[in-house]
């Protein structure tokens, strides 16, 4: 079986993979709610084992939205609070800038694909649900964006085919030669099933993960993300 093409265009998903993920700045969320250190357990990828829900998420017994629908309100009622959406447990503190959140690899990567003359875009499951109609037009990285595809208003949502073919129409490349980077192992399979390339993204070695998506872009690495 011959190796697929180099690909074209880059797909990536945005929380975890362009964004911090929410374990990562639990100290934070923490100092910013008022909440003593180490209040916040749940690690997610980064201690599976102790994160019973994350368990749950990734064998298909509840969705990544639930999951976080269920630590939003857990979150909140820990300040007296009734949280219907994670949206105020994922956003930045009030004086940090949009920005903040955005991973130093991402920005990077998303800038040297464009410098290479290719193609770069988002396919989120909840990008506006959970930050906010309009967010996507505030952050730096998603201005750097050729498309973005939002389930929050197509409704249609990864691992779902459709997903992925509107991510390769929106960047008018062909499925096969684009590569979907995506932290959800599902989502990954979904892409896989759909005919796009595809990159699973550790959370925990985020460098190595886009060294990796540069290599597979036929992207120099070393001149691209310090």
């Amino acid at each position: 079986m011959s190796s697929p093409e180099v690909p074209v265009a880059l797909v990536l998903d945005y929380g975890g993979v362009i964004c911090r993920t929410t374990f990562e700045r639990q100290p934070s969320i923490e100092r910013r709610l008022g909440l003593a250190p180490g209040t916040l357990r749940w690690r997610g990828p980064f201690d599976p084992e102790n994160d019973e829900l994350w368990r749950d998420m990734l064998a298909d017994r509840i969705t990544e939205r639930e999951y976080w629908g269920l630590r939003a309100a857990e979150v909140g009622r820990l300040i007296g609070e009734e949280w219907t959406s994670p949206r105020k447990l994922m956003a930045p503190a009030p004086n940090d800038s949009v920005d903040s959140t955005t991973r130093p690899e991402a920005l990077a990567t998303v800038r040297a694909v464009r410098q290479a003359g290719r193609k770069v875009g988002v396919l989120s499951n909840e990008l506006d649900l959970f930050n906010g109609p309009g967010f996507g037009a505030r952050l730096s990285v998603l201005k750097l964006m050729h498309a973005i595809v939002d389930a929050t208003y197509t409704g249609i949502m990864k691992p779902d085919p459709r997903a992925y073919q509107a991510a390769a129409d929106s960047l008018g490349t062909p499925i096969e030669r684009c590569l979907m980077v995506d932290d959800q192992p599902r989502n990954i399979n979904g892409a896989l099933a759909a005919g796009m390339q595809a990159e699973w993204f550790d959370v925990t070695r985020p460098a190595e993960t886009y060294a990796r998506v540069l290599a597979r872009l036929a992207i120099d690495a070393a001149e691209s993300v310090s």
